[in-house]
Parts: structure tokens; sequence; C-alpha cells
């Protein structure tokens, strides 16, 4: 079996290394060359993607085709491994999207790889103002064991995390038997009080969905739904670090507060990231604009109507916002996403080859360019 190597800095310590590959793992890790310029990491992993570059996974009709293609196009931003992501909407259009999915993965080896589980963020969240967000309110309703088990079903078990809010009167039941049969359980557009935060951690809720965002604009200073999750240690949070979701001082606090390790960088990018900006007609908030900067608004409004940049692009804007070190930003998009998706996203000999070889400079925009991207040791950027 042919070997090759791979060359670059670790974000992590500097070091420059270089990475012998056999087939799809990594065979050995050495030092590389002092001249080294470019960084090297393992493969990014987005724990919510809606859609990128045109395509849709919340649209009417999710095709196999799509799927594999966005899973390509996400592959040319770094990221190896992905969440797709399914918001509220009919249980007929999850079910359809699903068993897409499913037949996705079946079709393409770099699609099965790349998708390890799907990401329901609903339809069991609040249907108040504020915290469901651009979720259509009338699709919203109670946890419902069996339309769970339905999905399961229709998809060959490929369910793999849930977003709910614990303000349900069964919500904490749901998460308990979710979470014993191993799905991630995760917080997220809620307006529950602090008590049903910390009962829903202790029923087995292990996440903190786009913490500070798909929630009421106006809050009580203390206590509200934030403050409850920041400081329950059973939660770690997921954060939009565009720079449009957050400002730079309220992530830099709530990752100091939640810590680097309790702590992972997403996307949440919908089918509109990755394109020219302008005026576009989307299903769900009509006329939107995407600016330039990748802010995605309601037309002639501030008003953000989803997220529109990739992953890389949150890790730059942590680095040249002052948030926090590179090496952090690459552990909160690698390392932690990587336990909850299979145990990837690390530099270790027998790993998986998932590589991403970038480099960043503040004067192109403060964005993070992509040179080489490996999926199982196969160039696929």
């Amino acid at each position: 079996m042919k070997t090759r190597s791979i060359t670059g800095r670790d974000p992590l310590t500097g070091q420059p290394l270089r990475i012998a590959i056999e087939g799809d793992r990594i065979q050995d890790i050495g030092p590389g060359s002092e001249r080294e310029t470019r960084y090297l990491s393992p493969g990014f992993i987005d724990l919510q993607v809606n859609g990128y570059c045109g395509c849709d996974l919340n649209g009417e009709n999710v095709e196999p085709d799509m799927v594999i293609s966005l899973v390509k196009r996400l592959a040319a931003t770094g990221v190896t491994t992905f969440l797709p992501t399914l918001i509220s909407a009919p249980e007929e259009r999850l079910v359809r999207a699903l068993r897409a999915i499913a037949k996705a993965r079946g079709a393409s080896p770099l699609a099965a790889h790349a998708i390890p589980f799907v990401h329901l963020e609903g339809p069991f969240i609040s249907p108040e103002d504020g915290a469901h967000g651009a979720h259509p309110r009338e699709q919203i309703r109670p946890p419902s064991l069996p339309e769970f088990e339905r999905w399961q079903t229709a998809s060959g078990n490929l369910v793999g995390m849930v977003t709910i809010s614990p303000h349900w009167e069964n919500a904490l039941e749901f998460i308990a038997a979710l979470a014993g049969k191993g799905i991630l359980v995760s917080i997220g557009h809620t307006h529950a009080a602090s008590e049903r935060i910390h009962a829903a951690a202790a029923a087995g809720a292990t996440l903190s969905t786009h913490l500070g965002n798909g929630i009421a604009s106006v809050l009580p200073r203390h206590p509200n739904p934030i403050w409850a999750q920041l400081a329950d240690d059973r939660l770690t949070a997921t954060f939009i670090a565009d720079g449009h979701h957050l400002p730079a001082d309220t992530l830099r606090a709530m990752v100091r507060a939640k810590t680097v390790e309790r702590s992972i960088l997403i996307s949440d990018s919908v089918a509109l990231g990755g394109m020219p900006p302008g005026i576009y007609q989307a299903p769900i908030g009509g006329q939107v604009e995407l600016r330039a900067d990748g802010r995605l608004t309601m037309v002639g409004t501030d008003s953000k109507a989803g997220a529109a940049l990739p992953l890389k692009d949150g890790v730059s804007n942590c680095v040249f916002s002052s948030v926090c070190t590179l090496a952090d930003a690459i552990r909160m998009t690698t390392e932690n996403p990587g336990r909850l998706a299979g145990n990837r996203g690390v530099l270790l000999p027998g790993a998986k080859a998932d590589l991403v070889q970038f480099t960043l400079n503040p004067e192109e925009g403060a964005r993070m360019k992509i040179h080489l991207v490996l999926s199982e040791g196969a160039e696929v950027a």
C-alpha cells in the first residue's frame, strides 16, 4: 500500500509536522521543516449544517444527489465531518429528508464517512416569540417518542442528536429515553426556567444548541436560560462564531464561562451560505439580503435571517477578534466535536486521515485559505 506524506504546522503547538498516511489512516507523525508556513489540522467537524452553496436540507424535496453535492461543497471549506440538520417541519417532510440522507450515505462512501448521523433541531422546541427563531411556529409540537421511533425506522437509526426545549411537560421523560438509547440531547430554542434546564441535564441532556441565539431578545437579568446553561457543567455549548450572531465580547465571555473543553464552534449555515452577495427569495423569511461580509438579513432590516459563513470563517473570526487563540479555536472545531461524532478530530497514528492544510492572513480579510483537504486519506479539495 502506497504511503504519502503531508506537512504543516500543528495549530495547537506551532510545531512543524510531517504526517505519513497509508490507505485511509495516519501511519506516523514526525517533525517537519522549520520553514513550514502552512498549518495542518484534523478536518473540521460541524455539528449543525442546514445547507450551503444552494444545497438546502430543509427544502421541499431533498434528494440524495443534493446531499452528496453538499458533502463535496463543505469539504472545500475544510469540513470533513458534519451533521445534516433538519428544523421543525411536518413529520412526512422530515421522514423524506432522512430517507434521502440515508440513501446518499449508501450511494457515496465520501458521504457515508462525512455524515456519522443527523441532527434534528426541533420540532420539540419552544413556540414562544424569539425562542422559536426561524422555525415555523405551526410545526412546533410536544416531544413524541413514537414520532422519534418513526424517524429512526425510516432512516435506519440515523438520528443521533435532537435539540429540544425542556419546558414541555413530558420533556424530562423524553430526554431520559433518548439518552438511554445513546442519542445526544441538546437544549435549545427554549424559554425554560432555570430549574427545568438543570433537570434536563440531570435527565441526560449534554449540550446547548447555539447558546445565546434562538432565545427571546429581552430576558430577565437573572435568572434566565442563558445563565443556567452557562453555569451547568454537565452541558457543553455550541456557538455560532460568525461575528454576526454573537458579538466578540459576548462570545469571549461565554467561552470563558463554559471553558474551552466544554465549547464547540458551529456554522449553522443555511443554503444561501457561500452564494454571491445579493437579494434572494428564501423559503423561510421571504426576501433576504446576503451582504458581502456574510451577514444574512431580512431585506430592509438588520434582523438576521440565518447564518451564511462556513466554519472556517468562524475559526478566523475568533482569532482576529481576540475571542481566543488559534489553538483553542481549532480544539473547538475538531477535538471537542470529534468526541461526539465517533472519536474524530485528532492527530494520532491510527486515526482516520481527515486533514486540512490552511493559512491565515489578516491582510486577506481575516479569512482562512484552504490549501488541501483529505478525507480518509483521499484528496477531496
